[in-house]
């Protein structure tokens, strides 16, 4: 990718910085730290842009994108889905597409010489843990100039945002820039939401990844449990944090909440592991540890909070209060739709596959983390795990991968949602809508494609 990447950098140094910059960018964890880096960059720079966040493209958004007197157009984590619209409507624009995305109707030959695209899919690497959009973006502002290095703790925070490996392809350099720039510490410990800035009951109620049968969303549950395994969980004087315990109290913690989970998930990796700590926060931080800021990013993003988000990454301390209002909220609705799902699995749970059909009985802002999550748990290992639920006139959908399952999603929801409707996202994990008047075809059309397919003989061993 380092050819793309320095004819964009080269193309990049001939703006005119006395014209500003448009920039869009995705509204997930991946986009906004997309987003951020860009915007950090070019402040550096003294370049002058306008950013804003959209979670989609289709071609009434590109149109009214171009409509704006901007010369120059830049895409972070999307983009290279919807080529065939920007090369339509873009005409004598200069645009910018740095993505991690399928691509759509790639080819060299007619690919417009005003159009500088980035991205791991044109060298053929397919592998999805290579580089997230925000590492794609990274690794241009690197090139740019050499002290935007210390932007790589972001790039970083858009990987755990999609769930990717850090220690693969261009996340292992960016984790070693992160840890070099004396941005990131790495250590072991329990991989648990709200580790620096919780009470310890707080931190169990609130757990949705892992989820904590009996424990995740109840209160009681979790105080009963934390006594059931001999900790104190008040000092005297405040409630203590998973921090202030020691090795011994930790041990039976850890203990405690796997075998609360045999029968969801079997392996103690998934509670356990490298905690990637921003050294530059203060501790006690919602945005502290690295996934942690990758949840409350993809809250901001999920809630329609994008200036929130941005906000963030850019180290504003005076909308930290109204992050974690954010948060408290979207976690409750993620576990409203996890109990929901496992208190009707019988219904959605089929023979090699899942479809969680939740249509107005969870918030449609999280069927894309519920999707996630169940693809987490080794339950549903080498499963196709399709979740929907309605949005106002349309039906929102989310698919993934469980394990090691050797599928497109992609190309499945593709010919799932066929003509009716709009399908984007990557090989394991992807998404799509259509109209809820096509309701009955959509779930004839899951049955009889998942069906005939030979899934168990697709497992990668």
């Amino acid at each position: 990718m380092e050819d793309l990447i320095k004819k964009a950098v080269n193309n990049f140094l001939n703006l005119d910085k006395n014209k500003p910059i448009r920039i869009i960018t995705h509204n997930d964890c991946d986009g906004l730290t997309s987003g951020a880096i860009i915007s950090k960059a070019l402040i550096r720079g003294k370049w002058k842009f306008v950013i804003n966040a959209v979670k989609q493209l289709d071609e009434a958004t590109v149109i009214n994108i171009f409509k704006e007197s901007y010369e120059t157009f830049i895409f972070t984590d999307l983009g290279s889905g919807y080529l065939r619209f920007i090369k339509k409507h873009l005409k004598d624009k200069k645009v910018f597409i740095f993505d991690h995305h399928e691509l759509d109707d790639y080819s060299t030959e007619n690919f417009n010489e005003n159009i500088v695209h980035v991205n791991p899919k044109i060298i053929n690497e397919n592998d999805y843990s290579y580089v997230s959009g925000a590492g794609v973006v990274y690794m241009f502002v690197k090139n740019l100039n050499k002290e935007n290095i210390n932007l790589a703790y972001l790039a970083l925070t858009g990987a755990l945002g999609d769930v990717q490996d850090l220690n693969k392809g261009i996340n292992k350099v960016i984790l070693e820039d992160a840890v070099k720039s004396k941005k990131i510490e790495i250590k072991k410990g329990l991989k648990l939401f709200g580790y620096q800035s919780r009470a310890i009951h707080k931190v169990l109620q609130y757990s949705t990844d892992p989820f904590i049968p009996g424990i995740s969303g109840n209160e009681d549950g979790a105080l009963k449990f934390i006594n059931e395994i001999g900790i104190e969980y008040f000092n005297g004087k405040e409630y203590r944090k998973l921090t202030d315990l020691n090795k011994e109290e930790m041990q039976k913690l850890i203990a405690g909440i796997i075998i609360k989970r045999i029968g969801f998930e079997k392996e103690p990796e998934d509670v356990i592991g490298d905690l990637y700590t921003l050294k530059d926060e203060e501790d006690g931080s919602i945005i502290k540890d690295a996934r942690e800021f990758s949840t409350v990013l993809n809250c901001c993003g999920k809630l329609d909070a994008f200036g929130i988000g941005i906000g963030l990454c850019f180290g504003n301390k005076n909308i930290k209060s109204r992050a974690e209002d954010l948060l408290k909220n979207y976690r409750l609705e993620i576990i409203k739709g996890l109990n929901h799902f496992y208190n009707n699995r019988e219904s959605f749970v089929k023979d090699g596959y899942i479809f969680f059909n939740a249509r107005d009985n969870i918030n449609d802002n999280i069927i894309s983390t519920l999707a996630t999550i169940l693809s987490k748990n080794n339950e549903f290992s080498n499963m196709i795990i399709i979740c929907s639920v309605y949005r106002n006139n349309e039906i929102k959908i989310s698919a993934r991968v469980g394990g090691n399952l050797d599928v497109d999603l992609r190309e499945i929801l593709t010919k799932i949602v066929s003509d009716n409707g709009i399908v984007g996202g990557h090989k394991m994990a992807c998404g799509g809508l259509i109209n809820r008047d096509k309701e009955d075809i959509f779930m004839e059309r899951i049955f009889n494609v998942i069906d005939n397919m030979e899934i168990k003989q697709r497992q990668v061993l």
